[in-house]
């Protein structure tokens, strides 16, 4: 008999339809059937001996709340038996002009066991599911947008550690780090069987997107870099292995179902008793010519437009022509930002890595940039090189064509006669909070639009006490006239846009929730914090506490 290995996740939904992600024990076929008499069902594909189904349901009635339950070859495995969780749902939309809950983060170490204290505090996923539990008929999100290092694959846990070493030795290269898919399946399940995170995934629909450490720290951070760890014995099974997983674990969800019916790879892998070898070149592809692929998406929810874009496998890394995104994937975005304007209100680009950061650190990537390019020599190159690894400068800053491309698309999509009433950069990667607002140097290409860079992380791990304070700093007036040293000495002229810090930092585990109604937002910052008397997930419990909250667009 077919046990349910991992999920259900639900995934995509929109008023008439969702999707649904199950890892099964064995081949089988996977079906949802909701409350509402509406169905779905999937046989499960094959990938390195695991089995997995994207279950599509259609005939949903816009504006409802259906519980469901999957089934396994005519056997029902969800619900589980005796579950202390209230049933899982599905809410579709009623229209467009449905007001829209985005709640967003970063970075998310998987939660220790119930009974172990948590080194790092409460988890802030873990936190959120836990309030919707206890009142199932209250706010919750509509989507979560997970913006990178869903999985550490470079920093594992104890437990996942001693499974490695149980499993082969730790002696040789990548020791302690994740190998292969197996290991990568690892985490997903020591990440994604957490009780609580297994319920809210099962109920709010969520939408991902890579970032480093999901493969590996730094991550395509320069050519160099990337020629030097090619070079290793272990990295081509690592990125393959990698690059898998993700395809399997996350991206297929964040399509609709019509982009799965018209996805080739998809067929082909479905098609195959075992997809593992077509699955794999397609990874080979990836990794071996970037451009061939395209991991970003779009996602509309009523009046609101979702760019999700990948800042990781599609840059450009020649120091030359150096770009955050390749031609083809800068095309895209333009044309997904620019398409029929009178049908959306607010724009939100979701970008793992920051596109406004503290001015210090946005003039230092910039001046490393330079440096690295060789304009002052070749020792000032190398040393460009240590710098910008050993420091992560790798934002949007480090690639400042990309900053000013990124600029300019804003400025025009935020203006003219169907300006939507907001456009938001969703960031994570950088371990605090805070909101900026940018403001353009030349008046004439000022936004009517509200912009904002709202930046969110983590949603479980730290951040040392140095870190902090240089992110504070780094907004400061000293800051900013060092940061124009280095601007002097990289002999680059101001860029086309200021901007002030309009909230934070903010430190802590978090989560950020933008409530778009109409042409109105509203921003809310969520920490989670230990109750009374708690002392961490082995302590007691913990609670979500709104430490801002701000209306960003009137109606």
């Amino acid at each position: 008999m077919a046990e349910l290995r991992l999920g259900p996740l639900l995934r995509y939904v929109d008023g008439s339809s969702a999707t649904f992600w199950v890892e099964a024990s064995r081949p089988c076929t996977a079906e949802v059937r909701c409350a509402d008499g509406s169905r779905g069902q999937a046989r499960t594909f094959q990938v390195a001996g695991h089995h997995y189904a994207l279950v599509p349901v259609s005939g949903l009635t816009p504006g409802t709340v259906t519980a469901y339950e999957v089934l396994l070859d005519d056997t029902t495995v969800w619900p589980l038996p005796g579950s202390r969780f209230p049933p899982s749902v599905v809410r579709t939309p009623e229209g467009d002009d449905t007001a829209v809950r985005v709640t967003f983060g970063s970075c998310r170490w998987a939660a220790p066991p119930a009974d172990e204290k948590d080194p790092v505090g409460p988890d802030a996923l873990d936190t959120l599911a836990a309030r919707i539990a206890a009142a199932p008929d209250g706010e919750r999100p509509d989507v979560l947008l997970l913006l990178g290092d869903q999985v550490y694959a470079d920093e594992v846990s104890d437990a996942t550690r001693a499974w490695i070493a149980a499993r082969r030795g730790l002696a040789d290269p990548p020791g302690h780090q994740v190998a292969d898919y197996e290991e990568y399946t690892r985490l997903y399940y020591e990440s994604w069987l957490d009780p609580e995170i297994r319920w809210l995934l099962s109920t709010v629909p969520s939408c991902m997107i890579f970032d480093d450490h999901d493969v590996i720290d730094d991550w395509n951070t320069s050519a160099a870099w990337l020629k030097e760890i090619r070079a290793t014995p272990w990295w081509r099974e690592r990125v393959l292995s990698g690059l898998m997983s993700y395809w399997v674990h996350q991206h297929l969800g964040n399509l609709s179902p019509g982009e799965l019916a018209g996805d080739l790879l998809y067929a082909a892998v479905r098609e195959t008793p075992d997809g593992t070898d077509v699955l794999r070149a397609f990874a080979a592809q990836a990794d071996a010519d970037p451009a061939s692929v395209r991991w970003s998406y779009r996602r509309d929810f009523g009046r609101t437009r979702v760019l999700m874009l990948d800042t990781r496998s599609a840059r450009v890394l020649d120091e030359q022509h150096r770009a955050m995104l390749d031609p083809g994937e800068s095309a895209w975005l333009r044309e997904q930002a620019l398409d029929a304007p009178d049908s959306r209100d607010h724009l939100l680009i979701g970008t793992s890595l920051p596109w406004l950061l503290p001015p210090l650190i946005h003039q230092a990537e910039t001046w490393d940039a330079v440096l690295c390019r060789g304009e002052r020599g070749a020792r000032w190159a190398r040393f460009g090189e240590r710098l910008r690894r050993g420091a992560d400068l790798e934002h949007w800053a480090a690639f400042p064509e990309s900053f000013e491309e990124l600029a300019e698309l804003i400025a025009e999509a935020g203006s003219g006669e169907h300006a939507p009433a907001t456009v938001c950069v969703l960031s994570g990667d950088v371990h605090h909070a805070y909101v900026a607002e940018p403001v353009w140097a030349d008046p004439a290409r000022q936004p009517a639009a509200r912009v904002l860079q709202l930046t969110c992380s983590p949603v479980h791990n730290s951040i040392p006490l140095s870190i902090r304070l240089g992110f504070r700093f780094g907004w400061s007036r000293p800051a900013r006239m060092l940061g124009g040293l280095l601007a002097r000495h990289g002999r680059r002229g101001r860029p086309s846009v200021d901007w002030r810090k309009a909230g934070g930092p903010w430190f802590g585990n978090q989560l950020m929730t933008l409530t778009l109604h109409g042409r109105s937002a509203a921003l809310r910052l969520e920490q989670a914090r230990e109750t009374r008397g708690g002392g961490g997930r082995a302590g007691g419990a913990a609670r979500l506490a709104t430490v801002e909250e701000s209306v960003i667009a009137p109606q």
